[in-house]
């Protein structure tokens, strides 16, 4: 049985069919970029103290009534506390001069009851300011954005089986609809609260378009197009959409203005339902063979080639062979080799998911403008998605997964030993550990692709991907360790990235190679073996036995 590459080889890689839909594709996956990171503005906390009231005080008293504490070896004003008012209204009364005539450390001091004022150097607004978001509830704010990845984690694992299901086509244009406009409704907020629940609607929209898109693209392009749209076409998409970001932010400063900016462009990406067509591997898989062929001849008229009279002749007989063929997400824990690769997989996103939203979420440590901070930030992944194409271009998975991996931890691990006046150089390090684990983000949607069938592939790839959206939820939290233990969030992060380069060795390696059709020659490929494991002795694949990295 020939398979799907070798069918429509007749149509080339790279004609305009497949050009038109590896941009419109990733095209559609820049508001991700953009989208998975406006919390880093939306929730930053801008300086802030008590509010005054409009009452009859000195200008001494009006200076002195917030108190003063040291951080960071720097005196600020006290941002949740201020000397009582009626106390120090009635002193200013007297006359009397605050640190002359009154010592203001023996002053009764009370919460702000009357509420806060905002600076608004950084920021004209922010969810933080319009909701009071500080002190006593700042806890809300890593709250907020664990909601937020919740809503991520679920829409990863209910698209992937939706789509495997129903179609890529629908999944990717309803997940975009759910993005664009929740995103959109977040603006008329009323309260903290009705913000909590729009914006987890909006998370389950968010990672999944991206996924939806990936595996859309996946199937549709063939050899090295396929591999440059799996790495770097998509990934670069993000990556511009993520350093957009900071941009918007820069001139929108209110939060509200910000929020628009990136919902009602997304308007423009309705229409390409009528240019993006369903994937004809998951048409195939569902029997639907004349529609696939019918997107085929199409993408042949597009590229002016001749398309051969009957194109896909051995999967009508393969259908008609077994059609109550049915797969689910169960099959991926069914046999003892997919249930290792599954759960290694799972292993290795949760790894990479928790580096890298750890270290995203971390940004404004490396400069004090966020707006710089976050740019810096969004611009290490260029480099780090091109290395990422590089390397499926031309080297093997597992090696080249298992070294970024060891490289991100490497670097992790060695930050917590560089002495405190060289800031630059832990700032170095924790952006070589961002590229390192960016660069494994962009493998592992390709490899994850690569290894499973048709039929299991959108829900293999949602559910390592949901299992991998734990890691985004335990970040905010993660990154706070940091009260407790200085360095201890990088330990983590490079412990988990260590313990995932270790498992990845065992998965099955996938370059060169076509994408599976079916579950059986899924189980076929080799992987090492585990030499403690009774009765399997510690075999290295052919394919590794020799030929380049």
């Amino acid at each position: 049985m020939r398979g799907y590459d070798e069918s429509v080889a007749f149509l080339g890689q790279w004609g305009p069919f497949q050009q038109a839909v590896f941009f419109l594709l990733c095209a559609t996956i820049v508001p991700n970029g953009f989208g998975a990171f406006t919390l880093v503005f939306l929730t930053d906390l801008p300086s802030h103290h008590c509010a005054v009231p409009d009452v009859n005080l000195t200008e001494d008293w009006l200076t002195a009534v917030i108190p003063r504490q040291v951080v960071n070896g720097e005196q600020q004003l006290s941002p949740c506390s201020r000397f009582r008012l009626d106390v120090v209204r009635n002193l200013s009364a007297r006359g009397l001069v605050p640190g002359r005539d009154v010592n203001l450390s023996d002053l009764q001091q009370e919460t702000c009851v009357d509420g806060w004022s905002y600076s608004r150097d950084v920021y004209d607004a922010t969810v933080v300011s319009e909701f009071d978001l500080v002190c006593s509830d700042q806890w809300k704010l890593t709250f907020i954005s664990t909601v937020f990845f919740v809503g991520v984690f679920l829409g990863s694992f209910v698209s992937g089986q939706l789509s495997d299901r129903f179609g890529r086509k629908p999944v990717l244009f309803a997940t975009m609809a759910v993005q664009i406009s929740f995103t959109f409704f977040q603006v008329f907020s009323t309260s903290w609260i009705v913000f909590l629940v729009l914006l987890f609607i909006n998370g389950l929209g968010q990672i999944s378009n991206f996924v939806a898109a990936l595996v859309l693209g996946a199937e549709i392009l063939t050899g090295n197009v396929r591999v440059l749209y799996s790495s770097m076409g998509t990934c670069l998409s993000f990556a511009f959409g993520y350093m957009l970001l900071p941009l918007c932010a820069y001139f929108l400063r209110d939060w509200k203005s910000l929020l628009l900016a990136l919902s009602l462009p997304g308007l423009a990406f309705l229409p390409l339902w009528w240019l993006i067509p369903e994937s004809p591997r998951w048409l195939l898989s569902k029997g639907r063979v004349e529609e696939a062929e019918s997107i085929v001849r199409k993408a042949a008229k597009w590229n002016k080639v001749q398309p051969p009279a009957v194109i896909f002749p051995d999967y009508a007989v393969n259908i008609k062979a077994d059609p109550k063929d049915r797969h689910s997400a169960l099959d991926l824990l069914r046999t003892s080799s997919i249930r290792v690769t599954t759960l290694v997989l799972c292993l290795v996103s949760f790894a990479a998911c928790t580096g890298y939203y750890g270290l995203s979420l971390n940004t404004s440590r490396l400069h004090a403008d966020p707006y710089v901070s976050c740019f810096i930030s969004a611009a290490v992944e260029v480099p780090a998605y091109v290395s990422g194409w590089l390397a499926l271009r031309f080297l093997r998975r597992r090696r080249s997964i298992c070294f970024t991996l060891l490289l991100e931890a490497s670097a992790l691990f060695l930050i917590q030993l560089v002495p405190q006046n060289l800031p630059h150089l832990s700032i170095g390090l924790e952006m070589l550990a961002k590229y390192a684990v960016t660069v494994t983000f962009s493998m592992m949607f390709a490899y994850m692709a690569e290894l499973y069938p048709t039929l299991l592939r959108n829900t293999a790839v949602g559910i390592c991907s949901t299992v991998g959206r734990l890691g985004n939820c335990i970040a905010p939290f993660l990154v706070t360790l940091n009260i407790y233990l200085r360095h201890l969030p990088y330990i983590v992060m490079g412990t988990l990235a260590f313990g995932a380069a270790t498992s990845v060795l065992f998965l099955p390696e996938s370059f060169g190679k076509p994408l599976p059709e079916t579950i059986h020659q899924m189980q076929k490929r080799e992987r090492i073996r585990c030499p403690c494991i009774p009765g399997g002795e510690a075999r290295v694949p052919v394919e590794l036995q020799d030929g380049p990295l």
